[in-house]
């Protein structure tokens, strides 16, 4: 067995020097193992996965390894900004077992109310309306104008939430995602607008994501439905807007996608995938913890330790990853989607929602550029997220004249929703 020394101090994930550098950051931590210590914030530590093989047994193991937090989350303070992020509350991702099967019977249902055809329609008419508003400057930062708003469309008219509402849902989520000192305060915001509207729909209910949630058969209480659909927003609003700027950003600056928004022959579908496995939206998550004493890779775990897993660093492990069951690193073996029963329960919607996005982007910004050299763009700090805090992009202006203007619309949830799930 190799033996693996420690590093001399848990490295720091968090903040603009992992932000701007985090494939580096990996590489010093696969010196020391298959997990090695890490500070995802000044006062909290954790155990990272950076090894594929080990990623996927641990995704898969819940004898060895639990999803509830409360263990751990009573070790550290309780103003710490990973817990809007990490701490404990009820929904699937904290749970196990039948309380995990019942929450996530639940998010399965509701998303599957969502027609692809329907979907992809309704992303083609935000982007449009999104991309009308700048398309007559020649310039704008795709992350603030385009792919941060678009999900938030696209979330305001599943759950029928008050597009009032939207800037907050989106501001509630990615200051969770921050992991900064106002986090609680953001989280606590997102939780404050879905409270209220799953109290309009509990008294009056409609044709939307938040009323089928209520009916579902699993018979959520208002709360456990406020819990639900937060986690989804959490889960699909930043990732997404992530995914989109990612991906986006990867055409724009790699050589063999030359041609590309002049109708090239690699497609978005390919950028995606790429991204999904050198810079996936999610970097670093998948908190479990040991029910006992044990060791794994190698490696003691403590019963209650913190341990994530590292889908970006994974991904990029050199050479490219063969698991012990022969998975390898073919166009969909990458981790950014997650493995086991906690997988991603929303990649065919994410997926087509990015893909949508991008195309309408490429289509109507056909000649867009990078308006700065890709060294001067700027990552969010955080230790979950890999995302741009801007893209800025220039093109040859469009004539938007005959372009409707004004307030984006919002299409009504009847219009996505089939009646049939909400009244059956």
């Amino acid at each position: 067995m190799t033996t693996y020394a420690p590093p001399p101090q848990p490295l720091a994930l968090f903040g603009p020097a992992f932000a701007a550098d985090p494939q580096g950051h990996y590489r010093a931590l696969r010196e020391h193992g298959p997990l090695a210590p890490v500070r995802i914030a000044p006062d909290v530590e954790a155990l990272l996965v950076t090894d594929y093989q080990a990623a996927i047994d641990l995704l898969r193991d819940t004898h060895t390894f639990s999803k509830d937090p409360r263990t751990w989350q009573a070790t550290i303070p309780p103003d710490s900004p990973v817990l809007p992020v990490l701490g404990h509350r009820p929904t699937a991702l904290f749970s196990d077992g039948a309380v995990h099967a019942r929450y996530r019977e639940a998010i399965n249902d509701s998303l599957a109310l969502i027609e692809p055809h329907i979907l992809r329609a309704e992303v083609a008419r935000v982007a449009r309306q999104l991309i009308g508003r700048f398309a007559a400057t020649g310039s704008g930062d795709l992350i603030a104008q385009y792919a941060r708003r678009l999900p938030m469309h696209i979330f305001v008219t599943w759950f029928g939430a008050d597009p009032k509402d939207g800037e907050r849902i989106v501001d509630g989520v990615a200051g969770m995602m921050n992991s900064a000192a106002d986090a609680a305060t953001a989280y606590a915001d997102l939780v404050d607008v879905v409270t209220r509207l799953v109290a309009d729909r509990r008294a009056r209910p409609r044709r939307d994501l938040t009323s089928y949630f209520l009916a579902h058969p699993a018979g959520l209480d208002n709360d456990e439905t406020v819990r639900q659909i937060t986690l989804v927003m959490s889960a699909g609003n930043d990732p997404m807007t992530n995914l989109i700027g990612n991906a986006t950003l990867h055409m724009l600056t790699d050589e063999r996608y030359a041609g590309s928004l002049h109708g090239g022959a690699m497609t978005a579908h390919e950028a995606i995938n790429e991204v999904l496995w050198r810079d996936p939206p999610i970097a670093n998550l998948a908190a479990h913890y040991p029910r006992h004493d044990t060791e794994f890779h190698g490696v003691r775990l403590r019963a209650g330790q913190l341990v994530l897993v590292s889908y970006a660093a994974a991904n990029s492990q050199s050479p490219p990853p063969v698991t012990d069951d022969g998975l390898r690193s073919g166009a969909s073996a990458h981790l950014a989607w997650s493995a086991g029963p906690h997988r991603c329960p929303a990649k065919q919607p994410a997926l087509l929602i990015a893909m949508t996005a991008i195309e309408q982007l490429t289509s109507l910004l056909c000649d867009a550029r990078l308006a700065v050299p890709p060294d001067e763009l700027l990552w969010r700090p955080g230790p979950f997220h890999r995302a741009l805090a801007h893209l800025p992009i220039r093109f040859t202006p469009l004539d938007t004249t005959a372009a409707p203007s004004g307030a984006i619309t919002v299409a009504d949830p009847s219009d996505v929703i089939p009646a049939a799930a909400i009244d059956s």
